[in-house]
């Protein structure tokens, strides 16, 4: 069975809304995929403010903004179809939303109004991923692992190098959670500078490490939770940078500093699991924005090389668009009515179905 559907993804980084449009071919269980066409649009700086205060809209604003945002986003979708002649080639859209509040296991909130998507567009629109889980129990992240396990059942480690860091575990059980904030943070501290972002990590590489900031950072409390675990974004933008910036140490040395941190918790966080996995030698597919930061890939490879696994960076379309590739992937199965969240990896009772459906015609 062929499918083509339009993947978004909109992440903490708040870089832009990430559009895929991807074919899909299951055939007896196995999964192939190909990138047709992917886009990523900036947001306008008048876009990212507004993301970034949504947490805390009075209730009416926030559901306003919900729907203006479902509208904006159908019309992206829209551009992207005229722009790459997709009229009458997409089948399904399957949008994640950006995240505003993730409270689990009581509630998570993306907004982007599927209605609205929907309505722009005139296609079927999946949206909500992550509710179902958290109703059930779970942390409802992440979520991409579903789409790893069925698209790359080889490899043994994932890793995702966006606004926050998150790790997939291709084991005997497939795990997989949140391990700490990442991108946006290294973006905040490269705003102090005027940048935005340090582009190939140039400027955290010209620092020099702050050995008791280092360990301040590693001494945090979400890092001794056990998993299944997830993060919301105040972690890194409420709680790390301004323990960082409260230093008052230059920005290369805060970077350079924190981007040692990011590798070191993602090296503790996958030393138990290659315990685990006995295969010798494993395999790490680095995907997201932080997988082209020279600098914090360097540091990444230094901390796992004497545990014998293998950095494997792939092309930059999958880099840069995996996680809206994997959306379009859910849409897929929830319009299937197959398992898009593994509790597993999230905590929840049951694997579940997840995904509202929005159908104009």
């Amino acid at each position: 069975m062929v499918y083509k559907v339009i993947g978004m993804m909109s992440g903490s980084s708040l870089d832009g809304l990430d559009l895929a449009f991807v074919q899909f071919e299951e055939t007896a269980g196995k999964w192939n995929y190909e990138i047709l066409e992917a886009d990523c649009l900036p947001y306008t700086p008048e876009w990212v403010g507004r993301l970034k205060d949504a947490i805390n809209l009075p209730a009416r604003d926030y559901m306003l903004l919900h729907a203006e945002y479902g509208h904006y986003i159908g019309q992206q979708v829209n551009s992207f179809m005229t722009r790459h002649q997709l009229q009458y080639k997409v089948a399904l859209i399957s949008s994640h939303g950006h995240t505003s509040f993730h409270i689990p296991p009581y509630m998570t909130g993306q907004i982007g109004d599927g209605a609205a998507i929907a309505a722009e567009t005139g296609l079927p629109v999946v949206t909500d991923l992550r509710a179902v889980d958290v109703a059930l129990g779970g942390q409802g992240a992440p979520i991409v692992p579903v789409g790893e396990r069925l698209l790359w059942p080889d490899t043994s480690f994932f890793l995702n190098l966006g606004g926050i860091a998150n790790l997939s575990i291709n084991g005997a059980r497939y795990l997989a959670y949140d391990v700490c904030p990442a991108n946006r943070v290294l973006n905040m501290l490269s705003a102090q500078l005027g940048l935005e972002f340090d582009k190939g990590g140039g400027v955290a590489a010209s620092g020099h490490l702050n050995e008791p900031l280092l360990n301040s950072l590693n001494a945090l409390p979400y890092y001794q939770q056990p998993y299944p675990k997830s993060l919301a974004n105040d972690l890194g933008t409420d709680v790390v940078f301004p323990m960082l910036m409260a230093t008052g140490l230059p920005i290369p040395e805060l970077l350079h500093t924190y981007t040692r941190h990011i590798a070191v918790q993602i090296a503790g966080a996958m030393e138990p699991h290659i315990r685990e996995l006995q295969t010798g030698t494993s395999n790490l597919l680095v995907t997201g924005g932080g997988a082209l930061n020279d600098f914090l890939m360097s540091c990444l490879r230094a901390e796992l090389e004497p545990m014998r696994v293998a950095l494997d960076k792939p092309d930059d379309k999958l880099v840069n668009f995996k996680e809206a590739m994997i959306m379009g992937l859910l849409g897929v199965l929830r319009w299937r009515e197959d398992i898009t969240a593994l509790s597993s990896v999230t905590g929840a009772s049951r694997d579940s179905i997840g995904g509202a459906l929005w159908i104009t015609s």
